[in-house]
């Protein structure tokens, strides 16, 4: 299959798939005065006493609908998108890799919902409970619609990626790419990596959020370690390169044309000197 075939079977694939989330919008605006009533209570419980969101923009309120809308959707067509992915890479894979494509969906969509729910009912309103401190007889805590909606949205979306973390280690594993060893070995530049991600994810500069971020992600990276050594209990070396990639040739190649390169200096110095 070329580049351009490849285009055209990407193109095909996202169009499904925004057909799937339109679909699943048109659903949940069936329910979507019961999905905003449950998003705002849950908002209140974490403010404090006497405070409530308030929109000053007049699309703000409509803006609310939409948002909570397209979340659910998000949530009702992940495993129609999460089979579209597979059906995408699938041609890329070896012939006893293909038969992951149904654990691959489920598990998938069971870590999106796992995350989304982490953050609506954990992350997201210790988060506010956190900001809500800073209010006083002097400073009245108002938050607004369209920003808190704006944090709540990136903070799901980012909990749905991070609970992907065990899904994709435990198809790694099955594929003999990584072992738990070796995810064990990397453990301190994975809590690096890991703070470091928490940091730019953030939404305040604070360390307890940090920590809030970067907490569910170091344990679901240690649960993944687990996942992997229970896939491959009897693999303790270190992954070992896929024999036959072309990935890793092209690699290789690079590799040795720039090695030669550094060295073509060297060795016109040494013909001079040899003169």
């Amino acid at each position: 299959m070329g580049f351009l075939e490849h285009l055209e079977e990407l193109r095909a694939r996202l169009i499904r798939c925004c057909i799937a989330i339109a679909i699943g919008m048109a659903i949940a605006f069936a329910y979507v005065d019961r999905l905003v009533d449950a998003l705002l209570a849950s908002i209140e419980r974490a403010l404090p006493a006497g405070t409530s969101l308030v929109f000053i923009k007049p699309p703000e309120g409509f803006s609310l609908w939409l948002n909570v809308a397209l979340v659910a959707s998000l949530l009702l067509a992940a495993p129609f998108i999460m089979y579209q992915v597979w059906r995408f890479i699938a041609p890329g894979l070896y012939a006893n890799e293909k038969k992951f494509a149904i654990p691959f969906v489920v598990l998938t969509s069971f870590g999106s919902l796992a995350g989304a729910l982490f953050s609506h009912y954990m992350l997201f309103p210790s988060t506010m409970r956190f900001f809500s401190r800073f209010s006083s007889p002097r400073m009245r805590f108002m938050p607004g619609v369209e920003d808190t909606i704006d944090l709540y949205l990136k903070m799901m979306l980012g909990m749905v990626v991070v609970f992907q973390i065990p899904t994709l280690v435990y198809f790694l594993a099955k594929m003999r790419i990584v072992t738990g060893r070796f995810l064990w070995r990397q453990l301190q530049y994975a809590i690096l990596l890991i703070f470091i991600a928490a940091a730019a994810l953030t939404p305040s500069t604070d360390p307890w959020n940090q920590i809030v971020f970067a907490a569910p992600m170091i344990g679901l990276y240690i649960l993944s370690i687990g996942i992997a050594w229970l896939v491959a209990p009897g693999r303790g070396k270190d992954p070992a390169p896929r024999a036959g990639s072309p990935h890793l040739k092209l690699v290789f190649a690079a590799a040795v044309v720039d090695q030669a390169w550094r060295n073509r200096p060297r060795q016109v110095r040494r013909e001079d000197l040899s003169r």
